[in-house]
């Protein structure tokens, strides 16, 4: 009897930590946002349209008793997830590599990427005001498409090439390093609040 199986899966996992810690990831975040000059001095040099800390500060958790209530809270998550892909760690545990806060202002974007040297990436949304940016995902098969028709745009979201996923305030979402992805333009009229991360094997 005919039949379809799916292989090759690729997996995004979503959970909820809560407005409450949001709120207070958010005042760090903004925080951050008006007292980090190296960061802001880095945004305006590559036109990044907010603020990141990703190139001035490594030590989040250090500055920040709220973001090392994070970690110890994202931590099982990660764990979870890292068990559900059927990872061999070899009895060495997945690390914190990277830490860093996103304020993208409304008009923002960006850029289609992955993470290289990382096992597990992800995003904490700390506020996500209407109208924000959902995340959108890329099939990381798609360059070897090379004469595959287009897809119905109305094609089943596993049949799809591009899946967006639209956060909620609270949100956590990890998925796998390799995995490319962008930021559409923030369409809201306030800013964009999230935390970004990775996790490395070794």
């Amino acid at each position: 009897m005919p039949g379809l199986e799916t292989l090759f899966a690729t997996r995004i996992y979503r959970a909820s930590l809560g407005s409450g810690l949001a709120r207070e990831i958010t005042r760090c975040c903004v925080s951050l946002a008006a007292s980090d000059k190296a960061g802001r001095s880095w945004c305006r040099a590559n036109a990044y349209a907010g603020y990141t800390s990703y190139a001035s500060l490594d030590d989040l958790p250090w500055r920040f008793p709220e973001f090392a209530s994070f970690v110890v809270k994202l931590a099982p998550h990660v764990k979870s997830f890292a068990q559900s892909l059927d990872f061999d760690l070899k009895g060495r545990p997945l690390e914190l590599d990277s830490l860093w806060v996103n304020v993208l202002s409304p008009g923002g974007a960006h850029g289609s990427h992955l993470h290289p040297h990382a096992v597990i990436s992800g995003t904490f949304y700390a506020a996500v005001p209407k109208g924000a940016s959902a995340i959108r995902f890329e099939d990381p098969r798609l360059g070897l498409m090379m004469a595959a028709p287009i897809r119905h745009a109305r094609a089943r979201r596993d049949n799809r090439q591009f899946v967006s996923m639209k956060p909620k305030t609270g949100t956590l979402l990890l998925w796998e390093s390799w995995l490319r992805h962008e930021v559409p333009v923030n369409a809201a009229k306030s800013d964009r609040i999230s935390v970004s991360f990775n996790y490395r094997w070794g």
